[in-house]
């Protein structure tokens, strides 16, 4: 899922002219010819050790096959052993650079891509990459045995054709903006892998096979339960290309594991790795604290950036009865005091959330615009009436506005549903008490969540928070089998078919997809549908912006809180960084792709 939505940061807009490279909107901020990425150090020296703590909240991981639904695969494993065809910057929105590919056609009627491949291209078992593999690769992800996502995302490609050892063909259903970078983000993989004495495994049977890659990094060693080592293979096929130079400047990235945040962050303390990305504005406030801190061997930093602020929310299950009334969804977010819990436990490091294109040219702000009604209102019968009034807002308890009037409109509109309070519990006509189960799998979950839980108390509702283990979680959520749970929805600049994934009507009843909210409106379908045909920025504005109302308005989500800035504590006197921290980076993805070893400790 990750890489699904990551897709969307480097889109392109078709061309009928061979290009190394692509711009959605307009021109590529790097020139054809370009030697590097203004973000990088060129000169930056190769060698040295990287060692992270896992980004995951698995406490193991049981496969390296990263495509399949079943297991975890490692951390990072996926960024560190394939390439794609095309490559993202980090400094620019909306482009893709040529990696695998040395250029790419998209058709004038943008019914198909055709994409060349680099001679020098290869394998990790020194293989060239051949347009015979891209073709397993796309039929692999659309078979039977990996993720219901890639079925999602490709769903408007028609196939794939090889025109030659080194040209592929991807035939699209229908001009779409998005599908020639779509293609070019996939990650790239040899038809050998998994295959056992001249035949090929089921690719759910290929579990512990090392993958046959084409990145810089390859699998190590492995101490399982407890860390994995990426080692750069120093034959890397892509070294000195433009997209890579000045990156990949470890020679051994390893990825410790650790069963809870508090032992993550003691051995951070004592030294057993040397950078963690933190989320708890708690532990960044208070416990990031010690003797290294104080010597200036460990050191605390806070990196702007301007990612779009996503969505992460409080997910409502609309397969349980209780929440088929928007009147009850709209209830329990008006119980939620973010200002307080922002004052009082988060030090004011957070911002809300607000819809689901914040930060971005995306997002909907005041009426709906004209061009925006123009495809709403055809679509009347399944959008919320408010939808077509004022975008909706969270509720606020600063200022003007107060819990106590909020907790009063909840009421009303509890009321309006049929739920009354009688024998001390919020009941329905039939009598049954408004009960409802919070999933979590986060040892710090209780603690966030018991201040809802106290308002939704004095409503006449009972929230239970349910712990369970992150396999447990991973299952449940899987088959949804949830009433409410939180997610961290990673925002987008170029919204497209990842959203049927998350909002489509088909994927609603597909088990592993991503519509855990079970959302099936007709009106969200065709306002995906817009958005992902739009061919000029001026198409897509209006699309997704009426997209957002609708979502908002269906209060299917309950907004939480977004971060302007990446926190990170990191070992100065072991790593060396850039001057420039590019706008768009992924957090410690910077610092693993642009980081390097400081000279004492390279090792040469």
């Amino acid at each position: 899922m990750r890489f699904l939505l990551a897709l969307g940061g480097m889109l392109c807009a078709a061309s009928v002219v061979a290009a190394p490279g692509y711009a959605l909107w307009g021109e590529l901020k790097y020139a054809p010819g370009f030697t590097h990425f203004d973000y990088v150090n060129p000169d930056a020296p190769k060698g040295g050790e990287l060692r992270l703590v896992s980004n995951l909240r698995t406490s193991t991981f049981d496969k390296y096959n990263p495509f399949t639904i079943k297991g975890s695969a490692p951390a990072y494993l996926g960024d560190m052993l394939f390439d794609s065809l095309l490559a993202g910057s980090m400094d620019e929105n909306g482009a893709g650079y040529g990696l695998l590919a040395e250029d790419v056609a998209v058709a004038a009627d943008g019914l198909s891509a055709t994409f060349v491949l680099r001679r020098e291209a290869r394998f990790h078992n020194g293989d060239p990459v051949l347009a015979s593999d891209l073709k397993f690769v796309f039929d692999t992800l659309m078979g039977p045995y990996t993720s219901p996502a890639y079925k999602t995302v490709l769903e408007d490609v028609a196939g794939i054709d090889v025109l030659d050892a080194r040209t592929v063909r991807y035939r699209f259903k229908k001009p779409n903006r998005e599908l020639p970078l779509t293609v070019g983000g996939l990650p790239v993989f040899s038809h050998k892998w998994g295959m056992e004495n001249g035949k090929a495994k089921r690719f759910d049977e290929v579990v512990m096979d090392i993958p046959i890659g084409s990145g810089p990094y390859r699998i190590g060693p492995v101490n399982f339960g407890k860390d994995i080592t990426y080692v750069r293979d120093p034959n890397y096929w892509a070294r000195d290309l433009n997209v890579k130079r000045g990156t990949e400047n470890f020679d051994r990235i390893t990825v410790k594991i650790y069963k809870d945040s508090t032992a993550r962050l003691e051995a951070l303390k004592a030294g057993e790795f040397d950078l963690m990305r933190f989320f708890s504005a708690g532990d960044w406030a208070r416990r990031v604290t010690g003797k290294r801190f104080d010597t200036g061997e460990l050191v605390k930093g806070e990196f702007q950036h301007r990612l779009p602020s996503g969505f992460q929310s409080y997910v409502i299950n609309l397969r349980r009865d209780k929440f088929q009334d928007v009147r009850v969804r709209e209830a329990l977010g008006l119980a939620m005091d973010y200002e307080w819990m922002n004052r009082q436990m988060f030090y004011g490091a957070y911002q809300r959330v607000v819809g689901l294109f914040g930060n971005t040219d995306c997002q909907a702000t005041g009426l709906p615009s004209p061009q925006e009604l123009a495809l709403m209102e055809p679509l009347r019968k399944n959008i919320p009436a408010t939808a077509f009034g004022p975008m909706a807002l969270p509720p606020r308890t600063d200022g003007d506005s107060s819990l106590r009037a909020n907790l009063r409109r909840a009421q009303a509109l509890l009321q309006q549903a049929g739920w009354t309070v009688r024998d001390g519990a919020l009941r329905n006509a039939k009598g049954e008490p408004m009960v409802i189960e919070y999933l979590d799998s986060n040892e710090s979950g209780a603690r966030v969540v018991s201040p809802w839980a106290r308002n939704l108390e004095k409503l006449g509702i009972q929230l239970n928070y349910r712990p369970v283990d992150f396999a447990l979680y991973q299952q449940r959520l899987s088959k949804f089998e949830f009433e409410i749970m939180s997610i961290n929805y990673p925002g987008t600049n170029s919204p497209g078919q990842e959203f049927a994934d998350m909002f489509g009507s088909k994927a609603a009843d597909v088990e592993d997809s991503g519509n855990y909210t079970g959302l099936k409106n007709p009106a969200v379908d065709a306002l995906i549908a817009r958005m992902t045909a739009a061919k000029t920025k001026d198409e897509l504005l209006p699309a997704c912006r009426a997209l957002e109302r609708v979502i908002s308005h269906s209060h299917i989500l309950i907004p939480q809180w977004t971060a302007s800035t990446h926190r990170m504590a990191y070992n100065a006197w072991r790593l060396a960084r850039p001057a420039q921290v590019p706008p768009y980076s992924p957090g410690e993805g910077w610092a693993i792709h642009t980081w390097w070893a400081q000279p004492a400790h390279t090792g040469k």
